[in-house]
Formats: C-alpha cells, sequence, structure tokens
C-alpha cells in the first residue's frame, strides 16, 4: 500500500489521520471539503490513498483541521495519530 503524505513541521498526514480528524470534528467529506476549498473527489481519494494528491492540497486540508483545533501527531514509534488542541483555559480569580 502506498502511504500519502504531507511533510510539513515535521507532521505527516496519512489518510488514516484525515478520517480520524474528520471524525473528532465531527464532520462529512462534504463539510471539510467546503473548509478547505477543495473537492469533495479530492477529499474521497484522499482518505481512500488513491493516486497521490498535490502537497498544496494536503496543506490546505492540514490547515483546515489545525484552524479547527485538530493537531496532527507524527509517527513517533507509537503511530501516527490526531488529538485536539488544548483549550486554554481562563486563570480563575481569587
Amino acid at each position: 500500500m502506498e502511504i500519502i503524505a504531507l511533510r510539513h513541521k515535521a507532521v505527516m498526514i496519512t489518510p488514516e489521520q484525515c478520517r480520524a480528524a474528520r471524525g473528532l470534528m465531527g464532520w462529512s467529506q462534504n463539510e471539510l471539503a467546503n473548509r478547505a476549498r477543495v473537492g469533495i473527489v479530492t477529499v474521497h481519494q484522499l482518505e481512500a490513498a488513491s493516486g497521490q494528491p498535490r502537497p498544496a492540497t494536503l496543506d490546505v486540508i492540514r490547515r483546515a483541521f489545525e484552524a479547527a483545533g485538530v493537531e496532527f501527531i507524527d509517527e513517533n514509534g507509537g503511530g501516527a495519530g490526531v488529538r485536539l488542541r488544548e483549550r486554554k483555559r481562563p486563570k480563575k480569580q481569587r
């Protein structure tokens, strides 16, 4: 199986990470396509690992997720993944 990935700031984005990030956000493929301003077919092909998307396409998809609070975790022995960025809570006043 061919791995489709984008290296950006030492972060690899795989089709599995794309599907997982959509699941975290509760987005459909159409919602992701709209937010990243790419075609629905592009999202479908990325997630199905068919073809080789352009780095610029992967970059806009990654940025759409990151703008919504998703962090991409590089494979570092434990496998690549995604998580939601920790929300900063306001400090309580005493």
